[in-house]
């Protein structure tokens, strides 16, 4: 799949359910996960509360957006410090983590 990009979702369930530990996760993702080669997006933000279809998951507090432009700079990121820092850092607060990874076309 050498012209496509790989998606890389991220929803953390936090333990700590409050807006301000959202925001702090929010916060921390733009500190370690923003800037990285191969990066051609990301977003980190707090679920939406007010969307209450039956479709939509309610089961998270944050999710990390981030696309890549190849599966290599996906690999290369999830050794770099920064994404090692995040995990040391961040690890304790989550309840639950779901990583979605496909490739996809614009």
């Amino acid at each position: 799949m050498a012209d496509t990009q790989l998606a890389h979702m991220v929803y953390f369930t936090l333990k700590d359910e409050s807006p301000a530990a959202s925001e702090a996760m929010v916060e921390a993702c733009h500190k370690y996960l923003k800037d990285h080669p191969g990066v051609v997006y990301f977003s980190a933000g707090m679920r939406a509360p007010e969307f209450q279809r039956e479709v939509n998951d309610q089961e998270f507090h944050v999710a990390l957006n981030v696309v890549f432009d190849s599966k290599e700079s996906h690999d290369k990121y999830q050794v770099v410090d920064d994404h090692l820092t995040f995990i040391a850092e961040n690890k304790e607060k989550w309840a639950k983590v779901r990583v979605f990874d496909s490739y996809v076309r614009s």
